[in-house]
């Protein structure tokens, strides 16, 4: 067995497991039940309605990438292999993708580096939505993350740092522009496959419906975590945090396998900002975790198992 793959697969969980104990050193396992036989379950399923919905309509966009190639795939196909990807992802970070792909290959016959291409696309549409939110949010909370970083740094430091950064990546941009070969040439040909795939999505014939359903999956993914928050009694969160607790939770998803271990650690830091008690940030951040975790394998579960029933005569 390839020790690389083992290694992809193992130090992940590894990392989870560590990061599950060190959350959870904040708090105790009688305190975070507690928490957990006192929710409202009814929040919890909204936001999980919401989620539901989220994967519905990313299933349903991806018709409008596969169009143009000249394929029409089921729908509950399509959204089963969502599904299968978001399970995969769990166990082997990005697996998802590829597990998604070849679903549709074996049964919609639709070539796995076509599919495998529409995905990455969307990924691309995923990120300009993520980094979307971050600079809404920065303006959204821009007194508030002034002062947060005014208190804790010093501001000429800060602007130091910034035009550091600023300068250097003017020269590391006009480098690799002009790189002809190795690494360098490698980041030159990524952005431009990033910057191709990114413009691709305003050529396609609907791409305002792509855009449409983009919006609103990313609508569904906030209105989750801004759902869930009332099955705590008592945590109140601006809207300001919800944007900050929902980025935190969304990067620490991309980090680790769905999010374990660190979930929890970055949406309470996300709202020990707003001096919401540690052991209420936490308990939330677990029941967030929970809930979108349950869901994902309950539904990718099923679609594993609907998958060769459902294409048993085709």
């Amino acid at each position: 067995m390839d020790i690389k793959k083992v290694l992809k697969i193992v130090l992940p969980l590894a990392l989870g497991s560590f990061l599950v104990w060190y959350s959870l050193s904040d708090i105790s396992l009688e305190i975070l039940g507690n928490y957990f036989k006192e929710a409202n379950y009814s929040f919890i399923l909204l936001g999980l309605f919401f989620g539901v919905l989220s994967h519905l309509s990313r299933a349903y966009r991806w018709k409008f990438m596969l169009e143009p190639l000249g394929f029409k795939p089921k729908f509950t196909n399509s959204i089963l292999a969502v599904l299968v990807g978001y399970l995969v992802n769990l166990a082997i970070p990005r697996a998802g993708e590829i597990s998604r792909a070849t679903v549709m290959t074996n049964y919609e016959k639709i070539p796995f580096e076509k599919a495998f291409g529409t995905i990455v696309a969307e990924r691309i549409a995923d990120l300009i939505m993520m980094l979307s939110i971050v600079a809404i949010t920065l303006f959204v909370q821009f007194d508030f993350i002034y002062d947060l970083l005014t208190k804790n740094f010093n501001p000429l430091k800060i602007s130091i740092g910034l035009l550091v950064l600023i300068v250097g990546f003017y020269i590391f941009t006009a480098v690799v522009k002009k790189a002809t070969s190795g690494f360098l040439l490698k980041i030159k040909t990524f952005v431009s496959g990033l910057i191709e795939g990114v413009t691709s999505i305003f050529k396609m014939k609907k791409k305002w419906a792509f855009i449409f359903h983009t919006l609103f999956i990313w609508a569904m993914y906030v209105a989750m975590f801004w759902a869930t928050i009332p099955a705590i009694e008592g945590l109140n969160v601006p809207f300001g945090g919800i944007l900050i607790g929902f980025i935190a939770g969304g990067f620490s998803i991309a980090a680790t396998n769905g999010g374990i271990g660190l979930y929890p650690i970055a949406v309470a830091s996300a709202l020990a900002l707003f001096d919401i008690p540690a052991e209420t940030a936490t308990a939330f951040g677990w029941i967030m975790w929970s809930a979108q975790t349950a869901m994902i394998v309950i539904f990718g579960g099923l679609a594993f198992l609907l998958l060769p029933i459902y294409n048993k005569n085709t």
